[in-house]
């Protein structure tokens, strides 16, 4: 008898951690984000791995002739949009009380610099408001923010620069062991040649941007999951019995 109600707990248990441990991701950006196909290609490294099933959200789902009509295409890109108008709207409340999130990346900045010349103090604080949102969403959530790709016209690539230099000590001085903030390199290596129209990656810059995100995302995912396991295991209380 003793055996058998082990054999339940440990199924009950078992059961418990897998209905609560379904992550969830949310791509965050603008048109760097919405109308590109590094999506498409993270998506497909992913689907043969254990985190094939992990759940892509968002209120966007363009089609971008990526190649790949199966792809999840839930994100939360929005093309033409400013980080500092984002947080100041307070945008990204309503999208992750929509599509709540374990993980999400940010790749934000570009149209507050190439659009109004923002000042990158105030981009910063943009992303601080946009960080609390995200643990009020989440109080768990991982994040991955990207040093952000350079423009292939203009002289915005400087600015650009001071920004990706302000995300490290930004991202250090927020980082939390409950919420951690990891930063990605998406500026160093990348070209005007591996730009489609100056802005938004080719094929080839897809690549890119994807072989960088993969290492963090998977990171990000094996910290959600186990976290998400812990905490459902948690929950199981197992009744006394003599």
């Amino acid at each position: 008898m003793l055996c058998t109600k082990l054999l339940s707990l440990a199924a009950l248990l078992g059961a418990s951690v897998a209905q609560n441990a379904t992550l969830r991701y949310m791509p965050f950006g603008d048109s760097i984000t919405e109308i590109i196909c590094w999506r498409a290609k993270l998506w497909e490294k992913l689907k043969p791995t254990e985190w094939g099933t992990v759940d892509w959200v968002g209120s966007g789902k363009v089609e971008n002739n990526c190649g790949d009509t199966t792809y999840d295409r839930d994100n939360e890109g929005h093309s033409g949009f400013l980080a500092i108008d984002i947080a100041n709207r307070q945008q990204l409340v309503g999208w992750l009380q929509t599509n709540p999130a374990d993980v999400i990346t940010m790749h934000l900045g570009t149209n507050d610099i190439v659009q109004q010349n923002k000042p990158v103090n105030d981009i910063i604080t943009a992303f601080t408001t946009l960080v609390g949102v995200m643990r009020t969403s989440n109080p768990s959530m991982k994040i991955v923010v990207a040093q952000i790709i350079p423009m292939g016209f203009g002289n915005y690539n400087t600015q650009i620069q001071n920004l990706n230099k302000a995300i490290i000590p930004w991202a250090q001085g927020l980082n939390t062991t409950e919420s951690p903030i990891w930063v990605v390199d998406q500026y160093t290596g990348f070209s005007s040649s591996d730009l489609r129209d100056g802005i938004h990656p080719n094929d080839a810059g897809d690549t890119k941007m994807m072989n960088v995100w993969y290492p963090a995302v998977v990171n990000a995912f094996q910290v959600a999951l186990a976290d998400k396991q812990a905490a459902a295991a948690v929950k199981v209380e197992v009744p006394f019995t003599a």
